[in-house]
């Protein structure tokens, strides 16, 4: 949470999916117990005006991202609204690249022994009741994306056999595009601002070699 406190800052926009994911450290029943304790406060003369209590897991992140900010202040909003959570994996994000924030993996914060519960079950008894639908949609989607890689694998190996079966043909088409610069597409990795870089020292260079050349000349001339 308070790595997406930072990123939010920063000006970037985050999606989180898959709430009900998330690992707490400590056992089930101690989590269980702090959770009880925090939904027994209220406001003694008019309880409807807060602090209010969300049990589902996506609102339970949001309210803990939202501590850790200015949220009444405009920059805080403007945080804020940056920051999407969701219960499981929505179609509109099925298959955007998703990453994980590795200072926050439970494999590198907790110790092997140690105890943790998961969100998803706290929020179950805390009162969601969608737990169940969650994982059976998820279940369901996962079956359906191992599917679509099944077969996204199965046309790549097809598009590099006919790659492979066509280079001979292609060769003299091929050379006649990289002359032209439209040779296969590799990844640039960050590379070319230290190209572009090596390019600009070379032009300078090359002026200074030109400017000594001309002096040569000039002082050939007075002889």
């Amino acid at each position: 949470a308070s790595t997406l406190a930072k990123e939010l800052q920063a000006g970037q926009k985050v999606v989180v999916v898959r709430c009900e994911e998330i690992n707490i450290s400590g056992s089930l029943f101690r989590n269980k117990l702090k959770y009880y304790a925090f939904l027994k406060k209220r406001m003694n003369t008019n309880p409807k005006k807060g602090p209010f209590h969300y049990r589902a897991p996506s609102r339970i992140l949001y309210r803990v991202v939202r501590g850790m900010m200015a949220h009444k202040k405009s920059k805080g909003k403007a945080a804020m609204a940056r920051l999407k959570v969701f219960e499981g994996c929505p179609e509109m994000y099925n298959r955007t690249k998703k990453m994980c924030i590795p200072r926050a993996i439970k494999n590198i914060r907790l110790k092997p022994n140690r105890k943790f519960c998961r969100l998803g079950d706290l929020s179950t008894l805390g009162g969601w009741r969608h737990n169940d639908l969650i994982a059976k949609l998820e279940a369901k989607r996962m079956v359906r994306n191992s599917a679509y890689y099944e077969k996204k694998k199965a046309l790549d190996a097809i598009l590099k056999q006919a790659k492979a079966e066509t280079k001979e043909e292609l060769k003299d088409i091929d050379a006649q595009l990289a002359e032209l610069g439209y040779g296969e597409i590799m990844p640039n990795y960050g590379s070319g601002a230290k190209a572009e870089g090596a390019a600009a020292e070379a032009k300078e260079e090359a002026k200074e070699d030109g400017g000594d050349d001309d002096d040569d000349d000039d002082d050939e001339e007075d002889e």
